[in-house]
């Protein structure tokens, strides 16, 4: 096979993914740059949680005390997160829930400084759980979650395809980044904004598939993995006895035990994660895998958390940039179908 051969096969293959998938490709591209900024999407849809009056200044212990009494009867308290803004207390509701998605978490915001509440309700604004939703599967329920691993892996293709297509076919490299590459502007954008987003897309797209396929790692995700664990409604331990074993204050994030993983799982930021045994009190370091398996690396990757603004924004306009290649590509498609269209109605007409 030629190199130009070969060059229109990776065309052909790029084309027919970007005009059938395009649809369904968008909105999930679209869900995605909306989660990488989801916790000032929840600040703006939820103002209400955010009214905290100063840092905090009391026990942890206090802050559950608060959230309890506001909880619905039979909530079981699953984690408090205690650092910048409202300490959020989150829980299971009393009856499981029958909504589709992930298991649904209650939650009080108490402020920091007075222990006093501020709001409760659930965990995540409906907008928001609705995105993570579709884009983790679709909103189908069973099998979604592998149709959006499928998904990932056309858009690598895509991507991986849109370099090769890319390239120019003779001269010096540096004809690929001209402006007026191509007559018309679609033709230009599609090009450009191809090449500069096809590393980033890809990486997306990788990690994509590795969440939804967590067996290709040889594991479940954590969050998966909590899905199937039931909190403890009873510990040995307070959570402040818990902290103090950990020797850990301040920014913290503090994990309820569960009947399969019977120890405090307490973060302060994301290096250090301490176990707290609730049987016996003893503290250990987490392992690697444990630290890893708390917030993963290619999960980070995937939606930037904690990895700064310069790589949220390039994950963001990662989600934005197939619209637009969406847009471009199938504009590009209808004017061939319309010129060979117009080539074949002058060939009858001359024949």
């Amino acid at each position: 096979m030629t190199k130009v051969q070969l060059r229109n096969v990776w065309f052909q293959i790029h084309k027919w993914i970007g005009i059938i998938l395009a649809i369904i490709l968008i909105p999930l591209s679209f869900t995605g740059s909306m989660l990488v900024w989801d916790e000032p999407l929840d600040r703006l849809l939820q103002p209400t949680h955010y009214a905290e009056t100063g840092p905090a200044a009391l026990p942890v212990s206090t802050y559950i005390e608060s959230a309890r009494r506001a909880l619905p009867p039979g909530s079981t308290i699953v984690g408090v997160r205690v650092g910048e803004g409202p300490v959020m207390v989150t829980a299971t509701p009393p009856q499981p829930s029958t909504m589709r998605g992930p298991p649904l978490r209650l939650a009080a915001w108490i402020d920091p400084a007075t222990g006093k509440l501020i709001d409760s309700g659930l965990s995540t604004a409906p907008m928001l759980r609705w995105a993570h939703i579709f884009h983790g599967s679709l909103q189908i329920p069973g099998f979604g979650r592998a149709v959006v691993g499928w998904l990932g892996m056309l858009m690598l293709v895509s991507s991986l395809t849109g370099i090769w297509l890319w390239w120019p076919l003779s001269g010096s490299v540096t004809r690929g980044f001209r402006w007026k590459r191509q007559p018309k502007l679609d033709a230009n954008l599609h090009h450009l904004v191809g090449f500069w987003i096809s590393l980033p897309l890809a990486i997306l797209s990788l990690t994509g598939v590795i969440i939804a396929w967590p067996q290709m790692i040889g594991q479940t995700t954590n969050s998966m993995t909590r899905m199937r664990q039931m909190p403890l409604s009873a510990t040995h331990l307070t959570v402040d006895q818990a902290l103090a074993a950990a020797g850990t204050e301040g920014k913290v994030a503090v994990t309820w035990p569960t009947d399969k993983a019977p120890s405090w799982t307490i973060a302060a930021g994301r290096k250090r994660v301490v176990k707290v045994d609730d049987a016996t009190g003893a503290a250990t370091p987490a392992t690697d895998g444990q630290r890893d398996r708390v917030r993963p690396f290619y999960r980070r990757l995937h939606d930037g958390t904690g990895l700064g603004l310069v790589c949220q924004l390039i994950i963001f306009l990662g989600g934005i940039a197939p619209a637009v290649l969406g847009v471009t590509g199938i504009i590009m498609w209808l004017r061939t179908r319309g010129w060979r269209a117009d080539v074949k109605r002058r060939k009858a007409a001359t024949a």
